[in-house]
């Protein structure tokens, strides 16, 4: 299973295509389009938000609520292409297009970088496509996969647990359907009542000072069968490959699983995870410190999986920069931009992971009807659980 994406920031829309998705797999467009709502809400987004609402529109694949096997074409309209089309469209537009150009790289982001290896002269031909607009894209497309998942069992929650200097408490939640109910009515998607409030705070004194605040992000994962992904090749392993994933989003600059960079602190006997066995629940681990991994592949227990947003780079208090064309120092470029994205971001790092997921559950079990896969899992848990 793969996919690609096209489409730019300020372009007439956003296009995706997934291959390798089993047929009769029940196709729901509104499951689909209240996770791309999701990845609009969070305190701290900016005017954006305000313009677009973020739905799916299914261009091939789907049949009557149901995939038929080919390829699924999905598109989102980016309702702020009226603004844009004489800057953005792909006819020449001289007098236009040099009115919006931007000569001014702003720190943090790709504009320079970008610039310099594609010789561009004007960076808006990198900002539009570097932007975090695309996580749509990769929201609804994650959000595909998770609908194969919760087929097979398989669910997802995510929740922000620390923004700025605030960090949230570790509590004890029942399900990942709490989690699910008290982030979302959350408005920073914080399981802690207490620190969201200091979030928020902390999010209100960055916008007020002209700033930006990260965080960091926690997705979770329960139902995963043992086995996913791989210890014979590199490219294989399941936790690598989910690392790359959460490293592609924007501004994210760090990830770690179950105890993570604690590990470096303790002894081994406070890191590893003691094997037991019942009868009822075949093997399982004593604790989860290893995050749901081991060897690169999935142990069976629940998948803890964290991710470090840096601080958005696109200040209203820009930093100093170097015009491209006079080589002057100048202050950054501003474009609309969020004080903070993190709790937005949570839903992004949700859907990547759901993607990776999905995509190893493929590739283990036989998959062509939605059927044969779900029927091949149910055996494999079965066998796996009396081994």
């Amino acid at each position: 299973m793969r996919y690609l994406t096209a489409g730019e920031s300020h372009g007439p829309q956003l296009t995706m295509i997934i291959e390798g998705l089993p047929s009769h797999m029940p196709f729901a467009k509104e499951k689909v389009n209240a996770q791309l709502k999701r990845r609009q809400g969070g305190y701290g987004r900016g005017r954006r938000m305000q313009i677009e609402t973020d739905e799916i529109q299914i261009m091939s694949g789907v049949r009557f609520g149901e995939t038929t096997g080919a390829p699924v074409a999905l598109t989102i309209e980016n309702k702020d292409w009226t603004h844009w089309q004489k800057v953005m469209g792909p006819d020449p537009q001289v007098e236009m297009a040099d009115k919006r150009r931007i000569s001014r790289p702003r720190p943090g982001h790709a504009d320079l970088t970008g610039a310099i290896k594609y010789g561009h002269r004007d960076m808006r031909d990198v900002l539009e496509r570097s932007s975090a607009r695309e996580t749509a894209a990769r929201v609804a497309v994650g959000a595909v996969a998770r609908l194969l998942l919760e087929e097979c069992g398989v669910h997802i929650a995510a929740h922000v647990i620390r923004i700025g200097r605030v960090e949230a408490a570790q509590l004890e939640i029942d399900s990942l359907q709490q989690i699910q109910k008290i982030t979302e009515a959350s408005p920073v998607r914080c399981l802690d009542d207490v620190a969201e409030k200091e979030m928020m705070i902390q999010i209100d004194e960055a916008k007020q000072a002209g700033d930006s605040v990260g965080g960091i992000v926690e997705v979770l994962v329960e139902g995963v069968p043992v086995g996913l992904g791989s210890h014979v090749h590199w490219d294989r392993k399941l936790d690598a490959r989910i690392a790359q994933a959460i490293m592609s989003i924007q501004a994210f600059k760090g990830v770690e699983f179950g105890i993570g960079f604690e590990a470096a602190k303790r002894p081994g006997s406070q890191v590893h995870d003691e094997i037991l066995w019942t009868e009822q629940k075949g093997f399982y681990r004593k604790t989860n410190r290893a995050g749901g991994f081991e060897g690169g592949m999935t142990t069976g227990e629940a998948l803890v999986i964290r991710g470090v947003m840096k601080p958005i780079p696109t200040l209203y208090k820009p930093l100093a920069s170097v015009d491209i064309d006079s080589k002057e120092a100048f202050s950054a470029s501003i474009e609309r931009s969020d004080s903070c994205a993190v709790p937005a971001a949570s839903v992004v790092a949700e859907h990547v992971v759901a993607w990776e997921i999905a995509q190893a559950l493929l590739e283990k079990f036989p998959h062509d009807t939605m059927e044969e896969l779900k029927d091949s899992i149910a055996s494999y848990r079965e066998k796996a659980r009396i081994y």
